[in-house]
């Protein structure tokens, strides 16, 4: 789960992380009320899950009123990268002397988190790896050890950048690793000229897998209006991306259900949605699938695609009967059932099989009649 920046900012004040002072807004007037209690310079940033905010014009200084007023009411509304910004966060200015970069993610081949810190902050830190990797210092934690005062020390001495930062890193792995997140960036990490070290922006990405433990990521509500499909997916515990297809894509495994939508645009056709139902294929979780699936009108034809492993193809099939009993299908659906007892499972699901329910034994063979069911439906 991303956070917005002010989230990840409201994170970092909560670990002692001097922020800036600040405030969310999300109309004009009330941009105008935060920039008047906060004082003067201000700057309005939108809140959107996406970088290069500063090139689209969603960053913006203002001085006084009418120009909070100005900023506010071009920012508001304003497409960046297809994220249409929907609120606003209102901060005092702050004075800079220098900028650098400081974030903690995970080294998954490692299995340690990962620090990395530079002396060249503010700008695009991947161009930075690529073109100056010498400039990016980096270094890599035991969990069970954490993030040590010696080698925090070191780390700075690296990367070149001043030894004030060291309280601000230390509280920074500690909001990473009890918020149990992915990521923590700061960029820029600016000096200040009173010689202050200072969280100017703020990305968090927190672990799902985690939300069990924190009950205080309730209020973290998106404000981008959510795809109604994807939030009926999440709903139901299914793995769901709409795209803007006409083949349903319902399949057993990431990996598989990437294949089919490829396979669907190999053939022709374009999918209408990525959905993983993971490694089962039970009635009750079928039953979700086709129902996510079947509430999006411009699926023509639904391509349900599975390979039996732990879950028996004759289990499988019989899922997918009990399914079809629970939901009311639209549109015709083609199955290509392969692995673990496949032919028992393709045995059961011939005796539906009709007109509006067709078996097909490959999975080209299967795209290309989903692509045409979908066609003849247009």
């Amino acid at each position: 789960m991303d956070l917005y920046e002010y989230q990840g900012k409201q994170l970092f004040a909560r670990y002692g992380i001097p922020v800036s002072d600040g405030a969310v807004a999300d109309t004009v007037e009330e941009a105008l009320a935060a920039a008047e209690r906060i004082g003067y310079p201000v700057v309005v940033k939108a809140q959107v899950l996406v970088g290069g905010r500063g090139k689209a014009g969603g960053v913006k200084l203002a001085k006084d009123a009418d120009e909070v007023r100005q900023h506010a009411s071009s920012i508001l509304g304003l497409d960046i990268k297809g994220h249409v910004v929907g609120r606003l966060w209102i901060e005092f200015a702050s004075d800079i002397a220098d900028e650098y970069y400081a974030s903690f993610t995970l080294d998954r081949s490692a299995k340690k988190f990962l620090g990395m810190l530079s002396a060249e902050g503010g700008v695009d830190i991947e161009q930075v790896a690529e073109e100056r990797p010498e400039a990016l210092a980096r270094i890599t934690i035991d969990p069970v050890e954490g993030l040590t005062a010696a080698l925090c020390r070191e780390w700075i001495a690296a990367a070149g950048i001043p030894a004030e930062a060291e309280d601000l890193l230390m509280k920074l792995y500690a909001a990473f690793v009890d918020a149990d997140a992915d990521l923590v960036e700061i960029n820029p990490l600016i000096l200040t000229a009173d010689g202050r070290v200072h969280a100017l922006d703020a990305k968090v990405t927190l672990d799902d897998n985690a939300r069990f433990r924190h009950d205080e990521w309730e209020h973290l509500e998106g404000l981008e209006k959510r795809d109604p499909r994807e939030r009926d997916a999440a709903d139901k515990g299914l793995q769901y991306v709409g795209l803007d297809g006409t083949v349903g894509v319902i399949a057993n495994g990431a990996g598989l259900a990437m294949a089919t939508c490829d396979i669907v645009h190999e053939v022709g056709g374009k999918p209408a949605n990525f959905l993983d139902i993971g490694g089962g294929a039970s009635a009750q979780v079928m039953a979700n699938a086709l129902e996510v699936i079947n509430n999006d009108p411009s699926v023509k034809s639904i391509f349900i695609n599975i390979f039996g492993g732990i879950t028996k193809g004759e289990e499988v099939a019989n899922g997918i009967v009990q399914a079809l009993s629970q939901v009311d299908i639209s549109s015709p659906i083609v199955i290509r059932l392969d692995g673990t007892n496949a032919e028992q499972g393709r045995e059961i699901l011939k005796g539906y099989e009709s007109d509006r329910l067709v078996s097909r034994p490959t999975m080209v063979e299967a795209a290309r009649t989903a692509v045409e069911l979908a066609e003849a439906a247009r």
